[in-house]
């Protein structure tokens, strides 16, 4: 039976994204005979991760859905025992790249792929719960048919489940390593506010994560295709493409990942920073790995959060750190353009040394494009007026902590992607829920009390027994379509 990890990371209330994601892992098992595991990772507050509880307890799954709502307390004791277990050097920063303090969007999904892993599972499947799936004709339409229709088979194979292809044949033995879409409805990053302030603006701040040395065309055609999606149109019929899939495209509330890619290389750890877990969607690109691009667009909603001051300033810094980040991701990418193919080995699996010692290598870029940056953010701010005004002032002030702070995400970077391999190798032989497997895992009614195949000691540890709760699922095997809405929650 095929094992996969469908994957809801959040650090926010969100009990309706719980149950709605139920109803997609529901139609995983019941439409493509998958044992799917759905992985809550909360990092939430007490309160909402009791509601949480509550949901999770309470839901009525399909048959072959087993659900994981893991605390940051769960999360850490697995990640220190799989650490432990690899050897790998600098254990407590390992740790702290894999769980930092701050928001790291990168490092949730890493957690996500190590738990994969030590689960079994083939592939992750990642949805946030900042917003919603879309409804046609009542039925919710879920991005996973897509994936599990093509994921992991041979582009050759894939080829008769996509409506077209658009793939040189020189590529049809290798695996379809990724499939994904995009969102429709608001930005992805929240700045829309500051298009119709001062549109001049917008374009001058947008255009900063383009390299220094394109042309003043290709940086507008860049701004007005930043963080946009798919438009507003909304899901009128399926449409999916074998393709090299342009990351521009796909969006990582809407992604599939193969584990031959995500067992490879980890995302970016870099804290505070939007963006960071975008990583992957370059490789498979640049590495010439065929993918699928679907029209079942996820709708984009903003949080009240954001609106709040403490939000706003949050976000800012976030956004101020994404563009420091591309002096590095830049020189990356280009080399890995440039590589092509040359980042697969002959069995068509990607190097990751290759990856980490371009991550390496771009540490040492002169920061003077840097400080650049900077300046524009911080005298655009200022012309803003308001809170943008007030969030340049703290630019003046942690300028160089700010250029400290991204040059040691990629340095980290590398030094994760070369623990990496101990790091998936060891996962694979820990538990992800320790001695004590009383809480957060939940899965289907088994006849006379049996436990799945997933209640092993390899994933429970030495007490499953008593922490695999299944309740029953008389009547309640998944309706395709049942649910109205799916909700994403980004960490």
């Amino acid at each position: 039976m095929r094992r996969i990890c469908l994957t809801l990371p959040t650090n926010r209330p969100c009990a309706a994204a719980i149950c709605d994601i139920g109803e997609e892992a529901d139609h995983a098992a019941g439409h493509f005979g998958a044992e799917v595991h759905l992985l809550i990772l909360d990092s939430s507050g007490k309160d909402a991760f009791a509601e949480h509880a509550e949901v999770v307890a309470k839901a009525r799954r399909a048959p072959n859905v087993i659900t994981h709502h893991l605390d940051e307390t769960q999360q850490r004791d697995f990640l220190r025992r799989a650490i432990r277990r690899s050897g790998a050097a600098e254990p407590d920063l390992l740790l702290d790249l894999m769980l930092p303090s701050g928001v790291s969007y990168g490092a949730c999904t890493n957690r996500a792929f190590l738990i994969a892993a030590a689960l079994g599972c083939r592939s992750v499947h990642r949805r946030d719960s900042d917003s919603t799936y879309q409804v046609l004709n009542g039925e919710t339409v879920f991005p996973i048919h897509h994936e599990l229709t093509s994921l992991g088979k041979t582009a050759a194979d894939a080829a008769g489940g996509v409506s077209e292809t658009v793939l040189d044949p020189a590529h049809s033995a290798k695996p379809v390593a990724m499939v994904g879409s995009s969102f429709v409805g608001e930005l992805s990053v929240d700045i829309g506010e500051m298009s119709r302030l001062d549109n001049g603006i917008y374009h001058d701040v947008v255009s900063l994560w383009a390299p220094r040395h394109w042309s003043d065309e290709q940086k507008r055609e860049l701004v007005e295709e930043s963080f946009r999606g798919a438009g507003t149109d909304p899901f009128v019929r399926d449409r999916s493409t074998l393709t090299h899939v342009d990351p521009m495209r796909v969006d990582m509330c809407n992604i599939s990942f193969l584990d031959e890619v995500y067992e490879r290389v980890p995302l970016p750890p870099a804290t505070d920073t939007i963006g960071s877990d975008y990583f992957l969607m370059h490789l498979v690109h640049d590495g010439t790995l065929p993918g699928v691009l679907h029209n079942r667009n996820i709708v984009n909603h903003y949080t009240a959060e954001r609106r709040t001051d403490a939000g706003f300033m949050a976000y800012q810094l976030r956004f101020t750190k994404f563009f420091l980040s591309m002096l590095y991701f830049n020189f990356i990418y280009e080399r890995m353009a440039a590589a092509g193919a040359a980042l697969l080995d002959d069995d068509f699996r990607l190097r990751p040394e290759t990856v980490a010692g371009l991550a390496r290598q771009s540490a040492g870029a002169d920061r003077e494009e840097n400080v650049h940056r900077l300046e524009v953010i911080e005298r655009s701010y200022r012309r803003l007026g308001g809170r943008y005004a007030e969030f340049a002032e703290t630019l003046a002030s942690r300028g160089r902590q700010l250029l400290e702070e991204a040059q040691a995400d990629i340095e980290h970077f590398a030094l994760l992607t070369e623990a990496w391999h101990s790091l998936v190798r060891a996962s694979r032989s820990t538990a992800v829920h320790g001695a004590d497997a009383s809480a957060g895992v939940h899965g289907p009614a088994t006849s006379g009390g049996a436990h799945g195949p997933v209640a092993s000691t390899a994933v429970h540890g030495p007490d499953a027994s008593a922490g695999v709760h299944r309740p029953a699922t008389s009547g309640g095997v998944h309706r395709p379509g049942a649910s109205t809405a799916v909700h994403r929650s980004s960490h």
